[in-house]
This record gives structure tokens, C-alpha cells and sequence, in this order.
């Protein structure tokens, strides 16, 4: 594989796509219609049975199709990865769209800022049934940003789901591959583990179209409660390839078992659940100190509380 390294960096960009062929095209014309060059699209298809393969190969050699049998997202993000063979790597999720400077923007904040493994951009939401916005995504800065101190000591933070994710090739390659049993919102790994690499930046432009519709997975689904199950798996995995955010993913896992005791069981995707939770919750537990014990447990029983006023137990475990 050649990598391209250039006053112009060739930009790969990432689509993963499960049946969303009514929304694939808008996607791809996206990545192709960017304001900047050289770009290459990597299309992956994790096994649709809608339409979405015909769209793909109707775009010929204009992108690079990675057409695989159905492994869940992060499987769709490792292959695309492997396929790419740009410097800067962007995540595009086949339902959300760029906007046409986005690349070019991203290019420019990582040509200035050498030091940054990582670009995140705002995203604006859009309500796919009336066309209209409902709101941006939160950032927790703008400009350059070093929370590498901030993350070990157990800061979370407010960083965009994946359509609003780009990185340097070299920190990229830290984080994957992808734990492959994150079927669905296999961003939360990437996101949360590039900020401990390096120094990044937050991007104030919502350079990003995130569009809300029926067929999301969890994005404004107040009706899939039992989805943060899926903070244990996700917990889990990256204490273990990043022990410095143990502080990070001690307060994940206590929501994630918060769940797991009222729903008995852990979702990978809504519908899925995770067979070998029962272990990974005893081998997570095998890695922690006594006090650690203490607190996921105290905070597991404080997550599992009605929600009320504010008092002294809540400012404690919040």
C-alpha cells in the first residue's frame, strides 16, 4: 500500500452503509463533491439485502467499493481502513452528508497544527421528516486542544458522533483494529481513545449533516433505554488496550451495570445482545483495586436511582 505524503495529502474518507440505500447516494456525492483533491472514497457495505450494493457499483470507479458479508459496523470501519491509503482518514456514516469545504478545512487545521492526531467538527442534526434543524452537536473546546491530562484523571467529553470524526494516519492506526463485537456505535471507541494519544482540534463549524430519522439506532431514542447496556462492552475493551482511562471507563461500565441489573441482559445493538457478558463483566471486575470495586458499585446503585434534587451523594458520584 503507498501512502501519499504531500503538500496536498490525499484524504481518505470512509463510508460504512447498511441498508440506508435511500440514503447512500447523498452520502457519496458528498465525498465526491468536496471543494478539495485528492480524495478517495471508500465505500463499505457490511452485508446490505436492501438496494445499497446496486447504488454502490453504479458509481464505477469513481470510489472504491468494499462489499463484505454482515459484521457490524466496526468490522465495516477495520476493512474500510485497511482499503484506505490516505494520510488524513474522515468517518462518514451513509445516512449523514459533508458539506463541500469540510475536507478542505479539515486539511487546512491539520497542515497548521502538525502536533494533532485528531480534527472533530461540529455536526448539525436535521430532522429527516420535516427537513428541519434540531440542533448541534456539543463540543468541549475550540481551537487546539490537549485533554491527555483532562481523560487520565476521568474527564468526559463532549466530542461528535462519527460523521463529525477525522484523524492523522498514524494516530488512527493506534486505535484500530476496532474490538469487532460492537455491531452498532463502534465510534465510542475511536473517539474516546484518540483524545488520550495526542493534542487534536475542535472544528466550531458544523461541517457535518447528521440527518434524524426512524431507522436510527439510538440517536434520539428515548425508546431504547436498555442500549446503554452496551457501556459495558465498550468500557470493557478500552480499559483494556488503554488502561490510562481506567478513571474514564470505571464510570462507563457503572452505567453500563446500572442497565445490565434492571434489562438482565447487554445490547450491542438494539435487538442484539452481547452472549459473553456475564464474563466480561466478572474479568472487568478481576482488574480493578478494592476501592475501584467500591466506587463502580456505589455509582452503580447511584445510576440506578430515581433522578431527583441535587444533594451531597449526588455531587459526590455524579
Amino acid at each position: 500500500m503507498n501512502i501519499v505524503r504531500s503538500h496536498t495529502p490525499l484524504v481518505s474518507i470512509i463510508i460504512n452503509n447498511y441498508n440506508y440505500g435511500s440514503f447512500i447516494a447523498k452520502a457519496i456525492d458528498s465525498a465526491l463533491n468536496q471543494t478539495y483533491s485528492p480524495i478517495e472514497v471508500i465505500v463499505v457495505d457490511d452485508g446490505s439485502t436492501d438496494n445499497s450494493r446496486e447504488i454502490i457499483t453504479s458509481y464505477g470507479d469513481k470510489i472504491t467499493p468494499v462489499l463484505k458479508k454482515n459484521g457490524g459496523q466496526a468490522s465495516a470501519y477495520n476493512a474500510g481502513f485497511a482499503a484506505t491509503s490516505g494520510s488524513i482518514i474522515c468517518f462518514l456514516d451513509s445516512d449523514d452528508f459533508f458539506l463541500p469545504e469540510k475536507v478542505a478545512l479539515v486539511v487546512k487545521v491539520f497542515q497548521v497544527n502538525s502536533e494533532i492526531g485528531w480534527c472533530f467538527n461540529t455536526v448539525k442534526l436535521i430532522d429527516e421528516k420535516i427537513n428541519k434543524e434540531i440542533g448541534l452537536t456539543r463540543l468541549s473546546g475550540v481551537g487546539k486542544c490537549d485533554f491527555r491530562d483532562s481523560v487520565k484523571n476521568g474527564t468526559s467529553l463532549y466530542v461528535p458522533p462519527s460523521s463529525g470524526l477525522c484523524f492523522r494516519r498514524s494516530s488512527l492506526a493506534q486505535i484500530l483494529p476496532i474490538p469487532e463485537v460492537f455491531i452498532n456505535g463502534a465510534d465510542g471507541y475511536p473517539m474516546k481513545a484518540a483524545p488520550l494519544l495526542s493534542p487534536g482540534f475542535m472544528l466550531e463549524q458544523a461541517l457535518t449533516i447528521m440527518r434524524v430519522h426512524s431507522d436510527n439506532n439510538s440517536t434520539f431514542r428515548q425508546d431504547r433505554p436498555q442500549l446503554q447496556t452496551k457501556n459495558l462492552v465498550t468500557a470493557y475493551f478500552l480499559r483494556v488496550k488503554f488502561p490510562q482511562l481506567a478513571k474514564i471507563c470505571n464510570r462507563m461500565f457503572a452505567r453500563g451495570l446500572s442497565a445490565y441489573w434492571k434489562y438482565q441482559v447487554v445490547y450491542i445493538r438494539y435487538g442484539v445482545p452481547y452472549q459473553g457478558h456475564r464474563e466480561l463483566i466478572a474479568n472487568y471486575f478481576a482488574r480493578l483495586s478494592l476501592p475501584e470495586k467500591i466506587e463502580i458499585i456505589l455509582r452503580t446503585v447511584y445510576y440506578s436511582l430515581p433522578k431527583k434534587a441535587a444533594n451531597p451523594l449526588n455531587l459526590a458520584l455524579k
